[in-house]
Order: C-alpha cells, then structure tokens, then sequence
C-alpha cells in the first residue's frame, strides 16, 4: 500500500501529550507517595495511545509502573482496575488505585520487557501462542464485562455480518496491538486490559492474526499460524469470515474518524483478510 509504513506497530503514536510526573498536581503526588514512599525518580515512557500520564517510578518500596488520565475520561481505566484481580498472572499486578484532584493514577507491579516482534520471521510468535492459550484458562467476571456481539454490533450491520457468531462466555482481551504485548525474562505478559469483553475463546487469537497481517504476513501464513493455539484451532469458519468482515468495518470506522497512518494500515490489513476470506 503506498505511502503505508512497513510496520503498523512501528508507527503508532499516542492520542494525547504526556503530562511529567511533576506537571501533575500536588495533591496527586502526594497521594502517589503515600502508597510508594519517596519517588527518587520518574521517567516519562512514550508508548501507549490513551494515558495522559504514564511513567516508571523509582520509589522508596521499588520501581512501579504508573498510568493516568483525568478522572472525567477514566472509565476504561476503571474497567482496568476492576478487571485486574482475574487477569493474573498474564497481567501485571495493581498495586494501587487514585482518583484525587482531577486525575485517576494506577500503579502496576514494573515488568522488564519489551514490546513484540510480530513481523514473520520474529522469534516472538511462538511465546504470543503460548500467552494466547493461557488467555483461554481466565475465569471471567460476567458482571463487569461487555459482550463482543454487543460491543460490535454498529461494526457488524455495516459489514451485513453475524456477530452472534462471535457470541461466548471466555474473558478477552481485544486489543492485542505488539506494545500491549510485553516480552520479558519470566514469560510473555499481556497489558492494558481497558476492554474485557466476553465471547468465543477464539476471538482474541483472531485479533492477533490481525496484527500479524498488519505487520507483513499474508492472510494465509497467518491464519496458518493461529491454528497453532487450541482455542482457534477449531473456530467455525463462518465465525471467523463474520470476524473478517466485522473488522474490516470496525477499522474502517475507526481510520476515517482518526486518520493516523497506522490505523489506516490496519483497516487495509482487516480489509486484505477480509477479501481472502470472501475468495475462499
């Protein structure tokens, strides 16, 4: 696709500035040091889309990984909060939560890791299958969460899909861009879960195919690939051209309300898998 980077990954960019540690208000850092002890030092980190703050502290009781947005547009950092007990331990711990003078702060365990490698030849597929199959091990807390055929119902009409083929009771994940996908010394780890949803165990490797695609694979390789992890291995096929279709629809969706290049990357992706699906 001209003009498309390479790598949609690569090429992501966060939706706000990042506010420092020391722009945010005193009454919020105060609050933060209360749970840590002294923080000695903070490190603004760039990646990630939607926190206004987030950033390594170095503390009195170790490092910690902390993530905020003003109070008024934490909803998904709530359902993060929430969710956080039953996501262990594919997710890092929440070791505290804030919500004080205009801001609300989450403070998780610190991983030492680093982003996935999707593209083909990545020596980091095979532990995205093995996280992938843990994901199908979580309970769900049925109360807390949307269901997939809910959450892209407007996506589905436009596609003329079924999304009650994508129906199911396993917790997901949803957004499996490689920065919420971190590689570390003890194990993959999946991060951000501001979107639980419950559906079909497959879904959350079917959105990893996505990505795969998105980072240089072709449909076929892809797919070929994630039959590799149980849950999918068995997917119905007209669940996963519904998913297609319904993706294709999402993103474009998605692409024309925000034209950053990499989502306009993915939606061609969603659309390449899509077509190859309605060929077969």
């Amino acid at each position: 696709m001209t003009g498309t980077p390479q790598s949609a990954a690569h090429a992501m960019t966060p939706a706000t500035a990042r506010t420092t540690w020391t722009d945010l208000p005193d009454q919020v850092r105060t609050a933060v040091e209360a749970r840590t002890g002294a923080v000695h030092q903070a490190t603004t980190i760039s990646s990630g889309l939607n926190a206004a703050f987030t950033a390594q502290l170095r503390t009195h009781a170790g490092p910690v990984f902390a993530k905020g947005v003003p109070s008024a547009r934490a909803a998904a950092q709530r359902r993060e909060a929430t969710i956080n007990p039953h996501v262990h331990p594919i997710a890092p711990r929440l070791l505290w939560e804030i919500d004080t003078d205009g801001w609300h702060i989450l403070g998780f365990e610190h991983l030492d890791g680093r982003p996935a490698d999707l593209s083909p030849t990545s020596a980091d597929l095979a532990a995205l299958a093995i996280v992938l199959t843990q994901l199908g091990d979580l309970t769900a807390p049925h109360s807390t969460c949307k269901r997939i055929e809910t959450r892209w119902a407007d996506a589905a009409d436009r596609a003329g899909a079924d999304a009650s083929l994508l129906a199911g009771d396993h917790l997901l994940h949803t957004d499996l861009n490689p920065h919420n996908i971190l590689i570390t010394g003890t194990g993959p780890r999946i991060v951000d879960w501001s979107w639980p949803t419950l559906g079909a165990p497959w879904i959350d490797t079917a959105c990893a195919t996505l990505w795969l695609i998105a980072e240089g694979h072709t449909p076929a390789d892809a797919e070929a690939w994630a039959t590799g992890v149980p849950a999918c291995a068995d997917a119905p096929e007209p669940a996963r051209d519904a998913f297609a279709a319904i993706n294709a629809a999402l993103w474009g969706h998605i692409a024309m309300a925000d034209s950053r290049q990499w989502k306009k990357h993915i939606h061609h992706a969603a659309v390449t898998w899509a077509t190859f699906r309605a060929r077969r």
